[in-house]
């Protein structure tokens, strides 16, 4: 039995910026393991991705690029970041997604790539693949990396912690070393072992944690698993407080069912009741609809709240074209009628949903942690570019610019660094065999996720936030007994991540007395 691999560059996620990472590295040669816990390597947050990416609007520029960033960020995103992003933007999208990948985009009849407009952005600069950019993206790249010889593709593995000499070596001197990362145990759901994999360097790029929540337009692996591990293992966690609602999501049966874009504001669509009548020019008068996204959850909430409704509704018949929502909206046009609401005819119920983490682990201008060896990009890192609330379409084009940075960054480090000796670190050994109850691990699971929808989410307050750090370490100490005592599951690892996670984003919130982009605080 293989208890042990080994790798230069071990990548834990396969969205686009864990995937332009792995495909960098392996077009110069460097071999890669990567790893997802999903049985289908697409299976990510950027696959969900209707809207689109930032591209390059006529008569547009990194500076007016960075303002309209600056702007939605609420004043807190990291100068540096957003430079980064504004000039190095178009040219990353250029040369993988156009170039190296060839994703198919919307292009115009004369040959131009379509530019849609978003909310936030002063002109339109998103290029998309009809309400599907995301899919797009991720097949391509899913089809570069399952065609590359340096790439090694492991689905089904959930990480389960990161290896750190000071956490894990034999040796007990290794305590005294700056705190590195030299791989990770990695838990194969088919065979129900844990392995070691040991790295020269290892990438996290694992993601979201709207699952955290009740409402949420993330898949189910967006738990969090990423920042625990992180946070375990000692890296700095920054921004956890801001996480951003999505204004709209698609709601039928007493749940967010899937993401409606904002594209479909950007494209005329307005926001109502179910009488028809407008509201965000009582809440935006200058933005209206297409005020950002905390602006207008937080209108929806309000107006929920004063009419004693469970949602509102989206507005395209009057405003768009048939033939233009059919043409630019087929997904959600789609998915929309498996519930029985058909978009060109029917007002659209949607209700704020967890969208998007600003937060994450700290990086710098490169995707490096603050531990050695170890790099963050994509959702789960914490660049400072989103500030307080993150521009629309902004988020892939960070996974692929700090991806491809990474990249560079691990190609010049890597030589001068060595595989650790995988004799002192020791074989994963189970704490117990008794079987997980599904029923124990849903029940906890939806406890995490009432708490947060509750006590930290649009609106936050003090009484709430201390209720909510009470009730999660009191049920942290529970399921971090049942783990310890049964046997291993990707449904028990990402319970005990997603109640770690929820510790660090209400401790956050509770930490940050002053309200600032999607963290609200009355």
């Amino acid at each position: 039995m293989v208890d042990h691999i080994s790798t230069d560059v071990l990548i834990l996620g396969t969205g686009i910026a864990g995937a332009t990472t792995a495909l960098k590295l392996a077009d110069a040669g460097i071999p890669v393991t990567v790893v997802t816990r999903a049985s289908r390597p697409e299976d990510t947050n950027t696959y969900w991705a209707q809207g689109g990416i930032i591209y390059k609007g006529e008569d547009d520029s990194p500076g007016q690029l960075a303002e309209d960033i600056t702007r939605a960020g609420a004043g807190h995103s990291n100068p540096q970041a957003v430079r980064i992003l504004a000039e190095e933007g178009p040219a990353a999208v250029r040369e993988i997604l156009l170039e190296r990948v060839g994703v198919s985009f919307d292009y115009r009849k004369d040959g131009e790539l379509s530019l849609a407009l978003e909310g936030g952005h002063s002109l339109p600069r998103i290029i998309h693949a009809a309400d599907a950019t995301g899919k797009a993206i991720e097949i391509a790249l899913i089809n570069a990396l399952d065609a590359h010889p340096n790439i090694t593709l492991l689905t089904g593995h959930t990480a389960v912690d990161l290896l750190t000499p000071s956490h894990h070596s034999r040796n007990r001197l290794s305590v005294y070393a700056r705190r590195s990362c030299i791989g990770a145990y990695l838990f194969d759901q088919r065979r129900g072992e844990v392995i070691r994999c040991l790295a020269k360097t290892t990438v996290l790029a694992t993601g979201g944690l709207g699952q955290i929540f009740l409402r949420t337009t993330n898949p189910p692996g967006s738990r969090g698993d990423g920042l625990a591990m992180a946070e375990r293992a000692g890296a700095r966690i920054i921004n956890a407080e801001f996480v951003q609602f999505h204004p709209t999501a698609f709601y039928r049966g007493g749940a967010a069912r899937f993401l409606v874009s904002e594209a479909v504001r950007g494209a005329g669509a307005r926001l109502v009741h179910a009488d028809g009548e407008p509201f965000m020019q009582n809440h935006d008068p200058e933005w209206k609809d297409l005020a950002p996204r905390d602006v207008v959850a937080r209108s929806i909430h309000r107006e929920m709240l004063a009419r004693d409704v469970t949602n509102v509704y989206l507005d395209l018949r009057s405003t768009i074209p048939r033939a233009e929502i059919l043409s630019h909206f087929p997904t959600i046009h789609a998915k929309a009628l498996e519930f029985g609401v058909d978009i060109t005819e029917d007002l659209v119920p949607v209700v704020p949903a967890a969208h998007y983490s600003c937060g994450g682990i700290w990086v710098d201008e490169w995707g490096l942690t603050t531990m050695q060896n170890l790099y963050a990009v994509g959702e789960v890192a914490c660049t400072g570019l989103h500030g307080a609330n993150r521009l629309a379409s902004t988020s892939l084009l960070e996974g692929l610019v700090w991806g491809r940075r990474a990249a560079a960054q691990i190609r010049r480090q890597l030589d001068g660094l060595t595989l650790y000796d995988a004799d002192l670190i020791p074989a994963w050994q189970p704490a117990g065999d008794i079987p997980a109850d599904p029923a124990l691990i849903s029940q906890d699971m939806s406890t995490v996720k009432h708490i947060l929808w509750n006590y930290v989410g649009l609106v936050r307050t003090t009484p709430r936030l201390e209720r909510a750090l009470r009730d999660l370490r009191a049920l942290e100490s529970e399921i971090e007994e049942f783990y310890r005592s049964h046997r291993l599951t990707d449904e028990l690892i990402g319970l005990r991540n997603a109640v770690r996670t929820a510790i660090i984003v209400a401790n956050a919130a509770w930490q940050n007395k002053q309200s600032m982009g999607c963290h609200y605080r009355e």
